[in-house]
């Protein structure tokens, strides 16, 4: 369902923050919907999630994936599957097993580890279920699970097989195994897939069935949209670089210049577009990942939008860094380019154009009509003594108004850093400094009062998209991600509640009135 034109708004929160009472201990496919219908009632139409593809082995980051194409069984919702069901259910699973299912539901955080340990089994067991039924009478199934896999041939089947050769060689990276299949040796894949034929069979299956869910909670969630998330690159360690190795440089590694927040600049291990491959086959692959990014949501927002124009690469022989293209008419040419085939692909995307941009960037996304950012916190005029933040009602009508992103922190914990200094310049703002005139300690601490000031302001920007952080909304200072920082925390943040509980937690119900409000006084949402 494309977006339609006016001023709308919405929630950014990963899926695995939104478990409901029936999942096992990580939000799950199946608790869109419940989420959805808070949303709905909060007069909000959009739901931004982070990506939800197969995240890399031992990995908890939605940005570290083993394929830009397929859906992680980990959000499949396993207890909905018939073939679950027909199998015996959790009770058929033992009791050493449903112990740990009540730890993961009764954990503060997603243990990724736990609830990938409760679910392959049970996933196994489906999949063995569905089969005997396939060859006892349940052709029509097995006929759909068939026709399906036809009409996805176009990245399943590769996508299949590096599954089933990731696990034949207990999960070490394609670059490790064997070299006639590191290679793709023709002879040599036609072996595996003969070889393999019932574990590529079982890939194929869970994708499936993660396929029929997804398409069935994206109706459900209507009229709320689902957004997603196009990260910039893949791993090197991926479905999409063994099976296309020509359209990536595995010599080097993409990243981002020095900036204020790093002297050295950032390199972040993937490996770069070989621009000059995919130009030549007219943007192939992206065009099969812009295509896949649309069947499943109404729109997405793509992932760090300059490297699209210009990529900072480390060789990894230790050369100087570089961008690619090097001067700023190709960049300027490429990056059109890219977004061409973004926009082609028929879902609506917005642009993250945040750090270091440079102007004919943001100048090319403006012509293209698309969406860039304006956090805040950080549309200010640098350029001016004392760096006074702009006025939000001023924000272009084509940008996506916000507090913070997934990698930043929450409004509360930023306001908690700021000194006295900056705590005023922030409340001079214009459209806050009228609202918090009524405040007795407007400098003091984040509490309830002045975050409804932020959110009202936000509201009433000139931006057509708003998308705030859950977190934001509610005041919380819990964090999805600190970037560059490995540890236990990471990506494991859930909300407090259950998503099906919403409507009965006070505190949600207040905020579900609150957001409505807005949205109805500043002509946001379904309407």
């Amino acid at each position: 369902m494309p977006l339609p034109p006016g001023r709308h708004a919405g929630l950014l929160v990963p899926l695995f923050s939104i478990p409901t009472r029936a999942s096992w201990g990580i939000g799950e496919i199946g608790d869109i919907p419940a989420f959805a219908a808070w949303l709905k009632d909060a007069g909000q139409d959009l739901l931004q999630l982070l990506p939800i593809q197969e995240m890399a082995v031992g990995q908890r980051s939605p940005y570290s994936a083993l394929t830009a194409m397929a859906i992680d069984p980990i959000f499949i919702s396993v207890h909905a599957l018939p073939a679950f069901q027909a199998a015996g259910g959790e009770a058929a699973m033992g009791r050493e097993w449903g112990d740990r299912l009540a730890a993961a539901r009764r954990a503060p955080a997603i243990d990724h580890a736990l609830v990938r340990g409760l679910k392959e089994p049970a996933l196994r067991v489906s999949f063995a279920e569905f089969e005997r039924r396939a060859g006892g009478g349940g052709a029509a199934e097995s006929d759909a699970f068939d026709a399906w896999c036809g009409r996805q041939a176009w990245w399943l089947e590769d996508y299949a097989l590096f599954r089933a050769l990731h696990a034949r060689f207990g999960e070490r990276p394609w670059h490790e195994w064997p070299a006639p299949l590191r290679g793709r040796d023709a002879e040599a894949l036609v072996g595996a897939e003969r070889e393999l034929a019932a574990e590529t069979r079982y890939r194929k299956w869970l994708q499936f069935v993660a396929d029929r869910q997804w398409r069935d909670a994206k109706s459900a969630a209507r009229p709320v949209c689902l957004f997603g998330d196009l990260p910039f690159m893949v791993d090197g360690d991926s479905a999409d670089v063994w099976a296309d190795t020509p359209s990536f440089r595995l010599d080097v590694s993409v990243g981002a210049p020095p900036d204020a927040f790093s002297a050295t600049g950032q390199k972040w291990g993937m490996p770069a577009y070989r621009w000059d491959a995919l130009a030549a086959r007219d943007f192939d692959w992206l065009r099969r990942r812009a295509r896949r990014m649309a069947d499943l949501y109404d729109g997405y927002r793509v992932d760090h939008l300059v490297g699209f124009y210009r990529t900072y690469q480390f060789p990894c022989d230790g050369s100087p860094a570089r961008f690619d293209p090097a001067d700023e008419p190709s960049q300027l040419a490429l990056g059109e380019e890219v977004l061409a085939v973004f926009t082609g692909s028929g879902a609506r995307i917005v642009a993250e154009d945040l750090g270091t941009v440079p102007d004919f960037v943001r100048e090319s996304l403006a012509r293209l009509g698309v969406p860039g950012y304006k956090v805040f916190r950080w549309e200010r005029h640098w350029e001016l003594p004392g760096q006074p933040y702009r006025d939000p009602a001023g924000y272009p009508t084509l940008s996506v108004a916000t507090s913070g992103t997934h990698d930043t922190d929450p409004v509360a914990a930023w306001w908690d850093g700021l000194d006295d200094e900056e705590r005023a310049k922030a409340l001079a703002a214009p459209g806050v400094a009228e609202r918090a005139a009524t405040l007795d300690d407007p400098g003091g601490a984040f509490g309830p009062a002045l975050r409804d000031i932020l959110l009202d302001v936000l509201f009433a920007s000139g931006s057509s998209l708003l998308l705030l952080p859950v977190q934001d909304v509610f005041g919380w200072r819990d964090r999805i991600n600190v970037p560059a920082l490995i540890d236990d925390h990471n990506w494991t943040w859930r909300l407090p509640w259950h998503a099906d509980d919403l409507p009965l937690v006070p505190e949600a119900r207040e905020r579900a009135e609150a957001l409505r409000g807005w949205s109805r006084r500043y002509d946001r949402g379904p309407g």
